[in-house]
């Protein structure tokens, strides 16, 4: 691949993370609708499962699961921009 599609892929990575850390509140919110549906059928059918978290945890959880892909690609980013090879392999 050459450097100018691996950092179109680095900065695609960087705005999905920002874009996750923006749209935090209706995505938990939106997530959250679909788990507490789920919760509610599995426990019509016996199986005990725990509560959905609450909107505030999922909220705070899914703006920290946004800013932290960010903040690993703006590391990936800086690294390859000084040439350090980058092989942190989490996506």
């Amino acid at each position: 691949m050459t450097t100018i599609s691996l950092m179109i892929v680095e900065l695609t990575r960087l705005l999905l993370g920002l874009l996750i850390a923006f749209f935090h509140r209706p995505i938990a919110d939106f997530v959250l609708v679909q788990e507490r549906a789920l919760v509610v059928a599995f426990r019509q059918r016996g199986l005990r499962l725990p509560a959905a978290p609450t909107t505030e945890t999922a909220r705070t959880l899914y703006f920290m699961i946004g800013i932290g892909l960010a903040i690993y690609e703006i590391c990936r980013i800086w690294m390859m921009l000084q040439g350090i090879s980058v092989n942190l392999a989490l996506f």
